[in-house]
Formats: structure tokens, C-alpha cells, sequence
């Protein structure tokens, strides 16, 4: 799953990577290496502006809020579970099959943290032993240090409390998408620790490649049987390194570039 990640790249940089057309500097967000759900996080989208005189898509930089809220709930309540869509059934879901045909996006990020139990403090637990076992988190990302292109699907939701004036009246709200896993080796693997994605959890989120990007924006690609769905199949292996960090991260108040300093070796307690 991707429950937690991090994202440091300025808005300058992301221009730059995306090829964004149109971004508001008062939007821009300050680095967060420890964003949680409901955060507001940049997205990149396609998308016709708004009162322009051409229908032309626009790559824009936008802020989002992260949790996506159907456009026929009837409170945003349910934000905080609706972080992550599976690929699988991303197509069928009446909660994402018209942000996946119509409304996609790419979440920019460094990487994404993920927690592992050990296998002692699992036995542990299993056996009644212990109440709660110590987990570690590690820090996946590209192995070559690029930007980690989630794929994220985001939708539109009117506050019918508020006035049409409010500046609140619109939620604009996203989710990543998730695929199985790797199984197969870790481009860099941590000494003594995971082999391979699939070890530390069974979700990851879905990395779109850069030659994905363009086809995965496009709002006139609506082809949810054919070309849509090619575009969820996971990336080439071996792309990825995982490493172990403090688990200062597990506390969604701790924000900073320590929170991705690699550990020599797990904590004491939470080894894999």
C-alpha cells in the first residue's frame, strides 16, 4: 500500500521534470518528508484552464488533498480510506472508475515508507506474547535517485453547506494507485534485510516509467478495456532499493531530511 511518503522536490524542479505549463507560485507547498493522509500534496495534471479560449489540456502543477472524495458522497468523511486504489480494480470501483477514466494524475515523490514486522516480534505476537510488535520502516525509492512517479487517479467535490462564492465550496482530492509488489530482487537491497519489495509489504504503489507519463495524463485517453490498462502493469524489476530508517517516522508530527537517513542496521527489536 502507500500509506506515508515523501516529497522534498520544489515546485521549480517539478517543472522542470514534468514539462508543467501552468502552476500558481501561491500554491506552492513547503518540503514534507512525512506526508500523511488528508495532507495537501502537489499532483501533476491534464487540463483544460479555465475560462481559456482553447479546450487544449494543460499540464499544471496543483495542490490536492490526499484522499479522494467521490463527487456523489455526500460528506468527505471517508477521505482518510480512500488513499489508495487498487490496479486491479481501479476500472470497477464505483469510487474510481470515473477518476480512472477521465481525471488521472501523477503524485510526485522521493520515495514511500513501509513498515515490517520482524519475524521474532511476529511469532511473538502470534503466540499471544505480545500485544503490539515493533515494526520497522524502511524507505523505498528509485535506485537511481529519480523522482518516483506514483500513478494517482483525483476527483471534484461540491460542499453543498457552502455558498458557490466560499472558497471552500470545492474539494479538489486524490489517490495513489497500487499494484502487487516486486518479488523479484531489489535493485539495492539493504545488508541483512529485504531481498525484494514483496518481503516488506505485498502492495506498493504503481512507479510510472517517464515513457508512461504522457499517456497516463491525456483526458482523451478514456479507454478503460484496452490502453488505460495497459498502462497499470508494474515497471521493469530491479528499479528500486529499500533501506531502514529511524523509526522517529512511525510519528506523523516528526517532519525533516533525517526521517530518510539510511540505518546502518534495523533498530534493536525490530530486526528482519
Amino acid at each position: 500500500m502507500c500509506g506515508r511518503y515523501a516529497a522534498s522536490r520544489g515546485p521549480e524542479e517539478l517543472v522542470e521534470l514534468f514539462g508543467i505549463e501552468k502552476w500558481e507560485p501561491r500554491e506552492t507547498l513547503a518540503p514534507d518528508w512525512n506526508v500523511a493522509p488528508t495532507k495537501e500534496v502537489h499532483v501533476v495534471l491534464d487540463r483544460p484552464l479555465k475560462d481559456a479560449p482553447s479546450p487544449r489540456p494543460v499540464r499544471q502543477l496543483r495542490v490536492l488533498k490526499w484522499g479522494l472524495v467521490p463527487s456523489w458522497a455526500k460528506d468527505p468523511d471517508g477521505a482518510a480510506r480512500m488513499i489508495n486504489a487498487r490496479a486491479e480494480t481501479v476500472h470497477e470501483k464505483p469510487s474510481f472508475r470515473r477518476p480512472f477514466s477521465q481525471r488521472r494524475c501523477i503524485v510526485p515523490a522521493d520515495g514511500y515508507y513501509e513498515w515490517v514486522t520482524a519475524h521474532d516480534e511476529r511469532r511473538l505476537e502470534v503466540e499471544g506474547k505480545k500485544k503490539r510488535a515493533r515494526k520497522q520502516p524502511y524507505f523505498v525509492l528509485p535506485a537511481d535517485g529519480s523522482v518516483f512517479a506514483m500513478a494517482g487517479i483525483y476527483e471534484f467535490w461540491r460542499d453543498r453547506t457552502l455558498p458557490d462564492e466560499h472558497p471552500l465550496a470545492w474539494w479538489a482530492t486524490c489517490s495513489v494507485i497500487t499494484t502487487e509488489a516486486e518479488t523479484g530482487p531489489l535493485g539495492v537491497a539493504p545488508a541483512g534485510g529485504p531481498r525484494s519489495l514483496g518481503d516488506i509489504h505485498p502492495r506498493m504503489p504503481l512507479m510510472l516509467t517517464p515513457d508512461r507519463w504522457d499517456a497516463w495524463l491525456d483526458p482523451a485517453n478514456t479507454d478503460t478495456d484496452g490502453a488505460l490498462r495497459d498502462l497499470l502493469a508494474p515497471p521493469p524489476g530491479g528499479l528500486m532499493r529499500a533501506h531502514p530508517v529511524s523509526t522517529a517516522v512511525s510519528n506523523v508530527r516528526n517532519n525533516g531530511p533525517e526521517l530518510l537517513e539510511e540505518l546502518a542496521a534495523p533498530e534493536e527489536g525490530t530486526l528482519f
